[in-house]
């Protein structure tokens, strides 16, 4: 008999604010959390750059019990049955 095994989602709010630097690159920064920003060379790839990093502080943020500086917007909890989340999917064109 298999054992249900919990799994637990935050979905969290991350405000980035994204530049276009002389050279072309692009910059995104948290202005809430100094500590997530991230570059790229399109805006697709300094989202999904910034996502990733934040996704990284959030373990290291809970592995070291340090206070998130991100907002839950909500909490999941799934007992290993089917679930629908939305995520948003950002494109330039």
């Amino acid at each position: 008999m298999a054992v249900k095994k919990s799994v637990k989602i935050k979905e969290y709010e991350l405000p980035l604010v994204i530049e276009q630097e002389d050279g072309g690159t692009f910059v995104a920064a948290c202005p809430e959390w100094p500590d997530c920003y991230a570059q790229g060379d399109t805006v697709d790839e300094v989202v999904n750059e910034a996502v990733a990093v934040a996704a990284s502080l959030v373990e290291l943020y809970e592995e070291e019990a340090i206070v998130i500086p991100l907002p839950v917007r909500r909490n999941i909890v799934s007992l290993r049955k089917k679930e629908v989340i939305k995520f948003p999917l950002f494109v330039s064109v």
